[in-house]
């Protein structure tokens, strides 16, 4: 009897094995995505540990990580690292090094609809509405002031948050920021969600690879861009792939028809903008007419207007670099946005 139970536990065996296997997200076979995420990007490391805030928004339980890193010799300021679009909190990673260094406690939330947050199913996205989440994560961490600080989509999200906490601001940093010109009065016809969700569903490993290439470093590419690249692809072609996709198309939606521009005006807050000029980015840019897309997303123009617009603010110019200059050329990014926090009071 020993025998046969010890044979059929063998055979058994195989069986077991290939359904463990068919629990782990795989990716395509040839698809170029090295490996693919949970819907909230489960199985891709984080630099640091993230915590978890939930809070109920519009009839829902949501959750929202973070990352809460604190300094060893503290200098008494804090600062929120807000996420671009195709960004997560992850991809600050070296900011983040930098700035704890440098004594600063560093606050990095994932935003709702994005990486390692919750996906809701139904749920209005504004940029209101983000500020206010991000304005609760830091009253439940007891932060009444800090310095905001965003990237691309996150720097427009910063600017609404400036505009909205003004008194819990103590300093707004943009980082080639996206929404510095009004794609749709500009001539970029206005988009369905349906349509935005069709264009997500389009992109590969390899789009994502070429627009990164293009738009974030200038057209230069380092082997060490590569991780995030994988991470975009490897969620895009996770087993949460349809609402992944549907939240960007929703979050597309939300940064095309609510710019913040108009408003720069009346910040009141002590801004940096930091801008490397070979950007080019512009919200739907590809489906404006072909006489209309040469003149999207010039941040070399763009960029001393928003400075023009926005009062007590300085521009720090990088004339060699792409969207992403903080990942770009960290050392002389991060030389400079040292230096001029020191005087952002």
């Amino acid at each position: 009897m020993r025998l046969a139970s010890l044979i059929a536990a063998l055979l058994m065996l195989p069986a077991a094995v290939s359904a463990v296997r068919a629990q782990q997200p795989a990716a395509a076979p040839d698809s170029g995505v090295e490996q693919s995420y949970g819907p909230r990007l489960e199985g891709f490391a984080y630099p640091f540990p993230t915590a978890e805030f939930n809070f109920t928004s519009q009839r829902q339980p949501l959750s929202m990580s973070y990352m809460d890193i604190q300094p060893q010799r503290p200098n008494g300021r804090s600062i929120v690292l807000l996420h671009g679009k195709n960004f997560c909190g992850a991809t600050w990673e070296e900011t983040i090094g930098a700035l704890r260094d440098n004594g600063w406690r560093v606050v990095v939330p994932d935003q709702i609809g994005f990486c390692r947050s919750s996906k809701p199913q139904g749920y209005q996205f504004t940029l209101h509405q983000l500020a206010a989440n991000t304005h609760a994560l830091l009253n439940e961490l007891g932060i009444r002031r800090a310095v905001v600080m965003g990237h691309s989509m996150g720097g427009m999200l910063a600017a609404r948050y400036a505009l909205t906490y003004p008194e819990q601001t103590e300093g707004l940093v943009m980082v080639n920021p996206i929404g510095l010109e009004d794609w749709e009065a500009a001539g970029v016809p206005h988009q369905t969600v349906d349509q935005w969700f069709a264009s997500e569903q389009r992109t590969s490993v390899e789009s994502i690879r070429a627009y990164q290439r293009n738009t974030y470093y200038a057209g230069q590419w380092e082997p060490r861009f590569e991780r995030w690249v994988q991470m975009q692809a490897g969620l895009y072609a996770g087993p949460g792939r349809e609402q992944v996709l549907w939240n960007q198309a929703q979050t597309s939606d939300m940064v095309f028809t609510q710019p913040v521009l108009y408003q720069f005006p009346q910040i009141r807050v002590p801004t940096l903008l930091m801008i490397g000029d070979k950007d080019n980015t512009a919200i739907g840019k590809a489906a404006a007419p072909r006489d209309v897309q040469p003149r999207l997303g010039n941040y070399s123009e763009l960029a001393p207007r928003a400075h023009e617009a926005i009062p007590n603010s300085k521009l720090v110019r990088f004339e060699d670099l792409g969207h992403s200059p903080q990942i770009q050329a960290p050392a002389r990014f991060h030389q400079s946005l040292l230096q001029e926090l020191s005087r952002l009071r």
